[in-house]
């Protein structure tokens, strides 16, 4: 089921020459807001070597699309990504923090719960 699969609907029916139809029923097909948002790293734990690659997944377990991600550290007002990863290749000193994604499918927005980067 899709949303474009909203719509009126009716039956119609043919037994011998007699024909009859049914009165239309309208169908609204809602999309389920997206929940339970959660983040994980590579390295795992969040802790990662100065210099060193960095990438934190986000994974939404309900929720149907299109879904849009973003991105934010804490104290930053600063949109870091806007996909299901963000890749931070050489990490710095600056880059410590708690992460969060936001995922929305334009009617809700869920937030993951901060995930604690520390470099090292």
């Amino acid at each position: 089921l899709q949303l474009h699969h909203s719509g009126r609907y009716r039956c119609e029916g043919l037994v011998g020459s007699w024909q009859s139809r049914s009165a239309p029923v309208t169908v609204t097909v809602h999309g389920v807001p997206p929940s339970r948002v959660s983040l994980s790293s590579q390295p795992p734990g969040g802790q990662v070597a100065l210099g060193d690659r960095l990438v934190l997944s986000c994974t939404v377990a309900m929720g149907t699309g299109p879904l849009s991600f973003s991105w934010h550290l804490e104290g930053s007002g600063a949109l870091l990504g806007t996909g299901p990863l963000l890749e931070l290749h050489h990490v710095g000193d600056n880059d410590s923090g708690q992460y969060r994604c936001r995922v929305s499918n334009g009617d809700s927005v869920a937030k993951s719960d901060p995930l604690n980067v520390t470099v090292l």
